[in-house]
Parts: structure tokens; sequence; C-alpha cells
């Protein structure tokens, strides 16, 4: 099958080897991902405000692979804090509301920024067209 790679803004997606985003078939992996500006520096704002732009990355990499938020049907939220919880919860409903995707959310000791609070990945899958 073929795959189709996306890039973002991301510094680490070619030092690293990874994609924001990959599509196969009716699939599309969205790779972990962070509160990062266009320009590489980090989203300024608390876990909502990061969350949101997490939330921003991954709807434009669906969309450019031909998905939506409405394909989603997993997501992972990583937090530093659990006490951002509900400030992340609230900016991943304001996105999913009634899609409800399965998610999980996980306190971690610290991502790759010091300064980021919420990392998200997301798992789509395609309604097949006739």
């Amino acid at each position: 099958m073929e795959r189709n790679r996306l890039a973002s803004a991301s510094p680490f997606e070619p030092l690293y080897g990874f994609s924001r985003a990959v599509r196969v078939g009716d699939r599309i992996e969205v790779a972990g991902t962070a509160p990062i500006e266009p320009d590489g520096s980090s989203t300024v704002g608390d876990a909502g405000v990061q969350a949101a732009r997490c939330l921003e990355i991954i709807a434009n990499a669906l969309a450019t692979l031909g998905g939506s938020p409405a394909d989603v049907v997993r997501t992972r939220m990583y937090i530093t804090d659990a006490a951002d919880a509900d400030l992340v919860g609230r900016a991943h409903g304001a996105m999913f509301g009634n899609l409800r995707p399965a998610a999980t959310m996980v306190v971690v000791a610290g991502l790759l920024r010091p300064e980021w609070k919420v990392e998200i990945e997301a798992e789509a899958i395609l309604e097949k067209t006739a």
C-alpha cells in the first residue's frame, strides 16, 4: 500500500526520522503532537492553550491527508501535571465533542521541551466511499 507522509514545523521530525502523520489506505496515524508554532517555537500559555494548539496541528494534518476530526477513533494525551487534566480534557472535548473517540490521558515525568505541558497523538479511520 502507498504511504503518504506529512511533515510539519517540528524541528524533531528530520532529526529523529519521523513524520507528523502518515496515511496508509483508510488509516491516518498522527504522531505525538506538541504545542509548536509554525516558526518552530513553543506555544505560550497554560495546558489548555497548548492542547488546543496540538489539536489544531492534528486537525490540519488530518485535513491535508484527506481526513477530519470526525474520522478520529483514538487519541492519547500525555500531560506533565495531573492538575492540568481538566484544561486538556476540555480542549479535547471542544474538538471532539459528541464524536467521543476512545481516549487515554497519562501523566508523564516530562516531555521533550520543559515548557511543554501536553502532547497529543491521534488515529483516524476514514469512511470508505463507493
